[in-house]
């Protein structure tokens, strides 16, 4: 099926996308010279997601940012979502047995990954990442599991692998190779190869025959070297087995 897109939606989207990940306040001339669009038209879908309670306007700086309309959305998404129901005590005994940043990811396409739940430990973890995060769907442990669970075509999965960034970037046929040992261990392991000094683990949450959630757990490299990676991700496995079979009755 071509999904045929509609302009007027998809630049709303940018926008929506643009003002959740700047650190404040933007004017029109600013939005529309990041996404390349025309000022005038964005002024008027600015003015229709104001008016839809998604966007606020503040007279005084000429600025738009985010409203609370957005926040009462993904509330309802929330909700309604059993993975993020099901998943949430999982994280948090995840966090509090081990010391580490337990999180939910959906896969939203080939494009990206979205968080949807976290659990944080007691002490302090410098990586910033929150509900609503979205990171391009093939890069560390969890792109390896979408590679090898996922599904989707070889030859997009490739091209899209050219673009990834990483601090200690693979070459190919090491991403090849890592993506064989994630489909016989059923878990991924990225010790510093995407950010220098972290290690992730994932593995795959799979209610159908193809991975459409993970499970995440991440750290200091040195942590969860003590910790072991294979602990780690047994452990992984057999919770994303557990709540695999609880969405399939869900």
């Amino acid at each position: 099926m071509v999904i045929r897109q509609v302009p007027a939606v998809a630049r709303a989207a940018a926008i929506l996308r643009l003002l959740s990940r700047d650190q404040g306040p933007l004017g029109v001339h600013a939005i529309a010279r990041s996404l390349s669009l025309v000022p005038s038209t964005c002024l008027h879908i600015l003015r229709a997601l104001v008016a839809e309670e998604l966007v606020s306007f503040d007279p005084a700086t000429k600025r738009y940012m985010l409203s609370s309309g957005i926040v009462a959305l993904a509330r309802g998404m929330l909700r309604r979502d059993p993975f993020n129901n099901l998943v949430q005590p999982v994280l948090d005994r995840l966090s509090s047995r081990h010391g580490v940043t337990a999180i939910g990811i959906e896969v939203a396409s080939l494009e990206h990954m979205v968080v949807v739940a976290i659990s944080r430990p007691g002490q302090a973890f410098g990586l910033q990442v929150d509900v609503g995060s979205r990171y391009p769907a093939l890069v560390s442990a969890s792109g390896r599991c979408i590679a090898a669970f996922g599904g989707f075509e070889w030859k997009e999965i490739e091209k899209r692998f050219q673009a990834i960034r990483w601090d200690n970037p693979p070459t190919l046929a090491q991403w090849l190779c890592d993506i064989e040992e994630t489909r016989s261990a059923g878990f991924a392991v990225d010790e510093g190869r995407y950010m220098a000094g972290v290690t992730v683990i994932t593995a795959p949450v799979a209610p159908g025959t193809r991975m459409s959630y993970g499970l995440v757990v991440l750290g200091v490299s040195e942590q969860l070297h003590r910790i072991g990676h294979m602990t780690l991700g047994e452990q992984l496995v057999l919770e994303a087995a557990s709540l695999s079979r609880r969405l399939e009755i869900a």
